[in-house]
């Protein structure tokens, strides 16, 4: 197609006024044939795609514009955010000036004071007035004034929303501060823009104000005493920083190059280990005795001699214990560093060896200081302990994730909260490993994964437990005890509301009972018998099963009683009749041949065949459920059944007429006496382990009826 041809067809199809059926219109009757409209076709499917690549190209333009525009607008941000710094530097260094203006000699007096104990870094920094920290905002040297240093502290945190009452601590002053920003510990994200205050005792962390600038709030206030601080290895892009250690959290901060990171650390390290040493100075002073009064003269007694001296030896003396080892002097410090870094063992070898070393010892008070640190961190290592139990913690790896902190509680002496824990997290797992099992459409296969899941986790746990406590107090296997039928009320529940609340068959639920008979009986492995308690549990819902197949067997033999005709039965095929004789032996009936004629006739009723099948299998359904608790259910319901069947006969005797179908009825009744019931009886006797009463009454009572058939003496 030529250009002109196709910037005539453009121009046509992108007039205001074209209107495609016109258009279509005069296209077929200018058209010369078929082929003329196709190659129409072609050019306007032509144009249609050289305007979706014109298209294309606009948007990818368009998208290059938008690229570089917003890569403009965050350089004119930075570049804004770096004026705004500058002027709150100025503006911080204007307020910092008066305090530099102090007369020389007070100043130097104080230099010459104060900085006697400081590195060089801070003496150089001190003779020009203060330490500037990574901000421009002073950092308050040695060498300034108590008044100067509070009052720049005081000029400082007027920026900070919700800090005022948090820092009254006399003496106190800021020793450094900077920006930094906060990463999410888990996932490395950016969470937010902070800032930090360094005091001589803690290190306040506030957030920036977006709106109003050079403010900030507060956020966190950490005592230095209890904070730790980890280096951070750079590993490309997280580089330049450094982790803040303080139970139950841990922070990660960023500096804004590798020289600031450095001068966090340092000034942090100097200035825990200045508080350190304070506060030591302040337990030696108040640990040291007292001067002792003035004594006389020897020459004023003549009774005294040098002998006498040194008997006179105080015994604070002898009560004297060696706390200036390295290791006794670190020894807070090292037991927060373990607790930060999750080193139990290690927390607990340390507090193992100090009271090694004291166990002989007196307790006079540095001692007893020392105590008073180190229960502090007890304290401390028992509640990071007792969280890796709580059943808030993830309950993945099973019994043995919980060994290590439990270990360490029992060689804390807290062999009872660890029993307590333990257990308390266990059933927290086991309850939710049941509730995330999913229920399947077959009930069995849901009983069976059930089973599978509960009884595994009560024998991993049951032999962790005998790994854990092994050589404690016997409390704790009572404990155990206790613990396992109530988690075994918990299974039954579950088990329950799937196999019995939702009216499953008899036999489906003597199945399921039987599975978890089954996995009950492995526990015998451990010495631990749980079958009494599935018994007492589950008696209630198998009371009630029984009942209703009972129920429902009685329906359903007097539903067909109303329709007895007593007529033989005619089976019409071998193989129906080889069945029936099959199923006949499966029920205990080894006899039956003697009731089968020729062509497939059976010499009995319907009725009577079908209330032997149907109460045989009861019989045998129930015996899978039977324990020694529904003994007089289960003889109960089948005297009640198997008398439904007898009166039935009874009545039936007494009211024909006719003498053929009397004869059959006999038939039918000797086949229901001297087969069905001593079957009956012989097969409960098996399943129980001692003959019933009540039915062996039950067929002599029976035995009466066939000599007497005419009385009117019913069966009971």
């Amino acid at each position: 197609m030529s250009d002109s041809g196709a910037s005539r067809l453009r121009r046509q199809l992108e007039s205001g006024g074209f209107e495609a059926r016109l258009y279509v219109k005069q296209l077929s009757q200018q058209s010369d044939g078929d082929r003329d409209l196709q190659e129409h076709r072609q050019r306007v499917q032509a144009l249609a795609e050289e305007t979706a690549q014109n298209l294309k190209r606009n948007v990818y333009q368009n998208y290059r514009q938008f690229i570089e525009t917003a890569r403009e607008i965050s350089y004119l941000e930075s570049e804004m955010y770096q004026l705004s710094h500058l002027l709150t530097e100025q503006k911080s260094s204007l307020e910092s000036i008066p305090l530099a203006l102090l007369p020389a000699a007070a100043a130097g007096a104080s230099a010459g004071e104060d900085t006697a104990g400081a590195g060089p870094r801070e003496r150089g920094a001190a003779q020009a007035g203060f330490l500037a920290g990574p901000a421009g905002v002073p950092r308050e040297g040695p060498g300034t004034g108590e008044e100067g240093k509070q009052r720049t502290l005081t000029t400082l945190l007027e920026k900070v929303e919700g800090c005022r009452d948090l820092l009254e601590t006399p003496g106190q002053y800021l020793v450094y501060n900077g920006d930094l920003v906060e990463y999410d510990a888990d996932h490395m994200a950016q969470l937010q823009r902070v800032h930090g205050f360094l005091m001589n005792d803690c290190l306040l962390v506030a957030t920036w104000l977006p709106q109003r600038r050079g403010m900030y709030r507060y956020n966190a206030l950490y005592p230095l005493d209890r904070l730790a601080v980890v280096n951070v290895k750079d590993n490309p892009p997280m580089k330049d920083m450094f982790k803040l250690l303080m139970f139950p959290e841990s922070r990660i901060f960023q500096a804004e190059n590798a020289k600031i990171k450095r001068e966090w650390l340092e000034v942090l390290e100097e200035t825990k280990r200045a508080l350190s040493d304070k506060r030591r100075r302040e337990q030696e002073e108040a640990a040291a005795p007292r001067a002792t009064p003035p004594v006389t003269s020897k020459g004023n007694n003549p009774f005294e001699d040098e002998d006498d001296e040194e008997l006179a030896t105080p015994e604070a003396e002898e009560e004297k214990v060696d706390l200036s080892m390295e290791w006794i002097q670190e020894l807070p410090e090292d037991l927060d560093v373990c607790i930060a870094q999750r080193d139990f063992e290690g927390a607990v070898d340390l507090l193992d060896k100090l009271n090694h070393y004291l166990e002989d010892k007196p307790s006079p008070p540095p001692v007893k200081e020392l105590r008073a640190k180190v229960d502090e961190r007890v304290r401390q290592l028992t509640e990071v302990l007792v969280f890796e139990l709580s059943p808030d913690r993830s309950l993945r790896g099973g019994p043995k994730a919980t060994r290590r902190a439990v270990s360490q509680l029992i060689r804390l002496g807290q062999c009872t909260k660890a029993c307590e824990l333990f257990l308390r997290n266990r059933a927290a797992a086991v309850h939710t490993a049941i509730r995330q099992l999913r229920i399947e459409g077959a009930t069995l296969l849901y009983i069976h994964k059930l089973c599978h899941v509960f009884f595994t986790s009560l024998l991993e746990t049951a032999r962790e437990f005998e790994t854990d406590f092994a050589g404690t107090d016997s409390g704790c296997y009572s404990a155990f005890v206790v613990w396992a039928r109530s988690a075994m009320g918990m299974f039954v529940d579950a088990f329950s509301k799937q196999v019995f609340d939702s009216k499953e068959s008899l036999s489906t639920a003597a199945e399921c009972v039987k599975v978890a008979k089954e996995h009950c009986q492995q526990l015998g492995e451990i010495g631990l018998d749980l079958t009494f308690i599935i018994h007492a549990l589950l008696v209630k819902d198998i009371q009630g099963a029984l009942h209703s197949y009972k129920e429902i067997i009685i329906e359903a033999t007097k539903h067909r009683n109303s329709e007895e005709m007593w007529r033989r039965m005619n089976l019409m095929t071998p193989e129906a009749l080889g069945k029936l004789k099959e199923e006949m032996r499966s029920c205990g009936v080894s006899n039956f041949e003697q009731y089968t004629g020729d062509d497939c006739w059976v010499n009995l009723s319907y009725t009577v065949v079908a209330f032997t099948k149907q109460t045989m299998g009861f019989l045998e359904e129930a015996l899978k459920l039977y324990f020694p608790e529904l003994h007089m259910v289960l003889l109960e319901s089948l005297v009640e059944v198997i008398l439904v069947a007898v009166q039935h006969v009874d009545y039936s005797l007494r009211c024909e007429q006719d003498p053929e179908k009397k004869a059959f009825i006999r038939q039918n009744a000797s086949f229901l006496y001297e087969t069905v019931l001593p079957v009956v009886e012989r097969r409960f006797e098996e399943g129980v382990g001692k003959p019933a009463k009540q039915l062996q009454d039950l067929r002599n009572a029976s035995r009466l009826l066939r000599v007497n058939p005419e009385s009117t003496t019913s069966v009971v």
